[in-house]
Parts: structure tokens; sequence; C-alpha cells
């Protein structure tokens, strides 16, 4: 008895420490998107992605009207790649809450997004992400966008 309960405490503990390593590697992920982001570099994006992602922003308008805005991934590219050399901008994460289930993972992160130095927003992206041939790729990607209720 006492030998598989051995075998079962060690079997979780595998367990645990895969599903640790791929969390890391999605949270190392989601790090590589807005480090590519914040540089500008559409060529990494590209790779970060698997095809052309739906992207969704929802937010609300100053008459309380709950506003949901689709864009492509190529749209949002070539939004990004306009944006003048001069503009200062950075989205900061704030924190990471992960799941992963085998080839699927989803990636909850607070941010504050600042523009030229100020304060313009605050909201969470949420993730979702396919690993494929030992590397994962974003499909899907939502975010909330407020002023009110911020941290800053």
């Amino acid at each position: 008895m006492k030998r598989i309960l051995l075998i079962c405490m060690l079997s979780l503990g595998v367990y645990i420490n895969a599903q640790d390593s791929e969390t890391e590697t999605v949270k190392a992920t989601i790090v590589e998107f807005f480090d590519a982001f914040h540089k500008q570099d559409t060529t990494a994006l590209k790779t970060m992605a698997k095809g052309d992602i739906k992207m969704q922003s929802i937010f609300v308008t100053p008459e309380g009207e709950t506003v949901l805005k689709e864009s492509d991934y190529n749209q949002f590219m070539k939004m990004l790649a306009s944006i003048p050399e001069d503009a200062k901008f950075e989205e900061r994460l704030l924190d990471f809450s992960i799941q992963v289930d085998g080839n699927m993972a989803n990636a909850w992160t607070p941010y504050e997004f600042w523009f030229n130095g100020n304060f313009s927003h605050c909201g969470v992206n949420s993730f979702q992400l396919i690993k494929e041939d030992d590397a994962w790729k974003i499909i899907y990607l939502i975010d909330t966008r407020r002023r009110k209720g911020c941290q800053q």
C-alpha cells in the first residue's frame, strides 16, 4: 500500500511540475508578444499568432453604452506599424493568471496603458492559446478598456 501511495505522489509531482513548466512557457509567450508590440515588430508578432486571429475590445462610451469592437490581426499590425517613432507607448502588465489544459491555455493579464508618459486607460487582456509543434500560438485576444477604477 505504501508503495502505491509513493508512486501516486511521485506521479502527481511530475504532473504538477509539467503544468508549472507549461504555465511559465505560456507566460513567456505573452511577455514576448508585448516585447514585440512595444518594438512595433510586426514580423515577430506574426510568428506568435495562428493565422489571422480574432481580436476584440470591450469598452463603455461616455453615454454608458457597452461597445464590442472587432478587428483582425492584420489591421492591428498595420495600425501598430503606422505609429510614429517619436510616440512612446507602453502596456504595463500588472499580473498573470494562466490556466493550461493539454494543448490549450488561457492567460488573463490586467494592465495599464501609457502613451507619451501619460496614463491612458486600464483593463484586462484575455488570451486564448494553442500549443502546436512545442510552441504556444495566440488564437484569440479580447481586452477591456476603461479610465475609471484603475490603480495608477
